[in-house]
């Protein structure tokens, strides 16, 4: 948000397509912005902060992370622990099912809700009994829909999930709304147009997350920014 010089970033896990944006975070090198990094599956491999700056050394990347002028501090907790971002903020964290571990997070704010659970794989005819937690009443459940229940067959262990398993839990859990993402590469705007009419079929909670799209929870709409 224009203007915002301070902010927590809760990361789900550390695999490359979710830090590689970090050095090029231009918040990060502007004097007086305040940054706290939180990550909760790295405690007994050495911490967020050694992650972050081994990727910003030689020979992967030419800037330190010492050049980030903003005031930055790196925390680690347990998945499972609960933590409270200012008086009124309450965030939920949970284990996922993925390769090296990955964090979901429910934040519950002034009513509202919202579960943003990625990268994780579900277990076909069981349920995450986790993701179901993290999702229950939620007003939007951001969930890990890289396949198809057919392209998930040929996947199994790859870590990530399906559209449809993203409805089934929402479903269950009495989630308002579905934001399907994490969209695999090869998925085409022609392809994610059918899997958004296939599951607002399926469940009309569900709608397929865009670049630009906006969630407001108090009102319930649904916008996209133009480009």
């Amino acid at each position: 948000m224009a203007g915002t010089r301070t902010a927590t970033l809760l990361l789900s896990h550390t695999h490359w397509d979710h830090i590689v944006g970090f050095p090029f975070f231009s918040p990060a090198f502007r004097r007086g912005n305040r940054f706290e990094v939180l990550a909760g599956h790295l405690i007994a491999t050495g911490g967020i902060r050694r992650v972050i700056d081994r990727q910003m050394q030689s020979p992967t990347f030419p800037v330190p992370l010492a050049a980030m002028n903003a005031d930055m501090t790196f925390d680690d907790f347990a998945a499972g622990d609960t933590l409270m971002l200012g008086p009124d903020i309450r965030v939920r964290t949970l284990p996922l099912n993925h390769p090296d571990g990955a964090t979901g997070y429910r934040v519950d704010h002034a009513g509202h809700s919202v579960a943003y659970i990625t990268d994780t794989e579900h277990c076909p005819g069981a349920p995450d009994e986790n993701v179901l937690a993290l999702m229950d009443g939620v007003d939007l459940a951001i969930y890990d829909s890289t396949y198809t229940d057919a392209e998930f067959l040929g996947k199994v262990g790859w870590g990530h999930s399906t559209w449809q398993e993203g409805v089934r839990l929402a479903r269950h859990a009495g989630a308002r709304r579905l934001a399907i993402f994490h969209h695999d590469p090869d998925h085409e705007d022609d392809f994610m147009d059918r899997v958004g009419a296939d599951a607002h079929a399926m469940w009309p909670g569900a709608l397929v997350a865009r670049e630009g799209m906006i969630v407001d929870l108090i009102a319930g709409t649904c916008r996209i920014l133009p480009r």
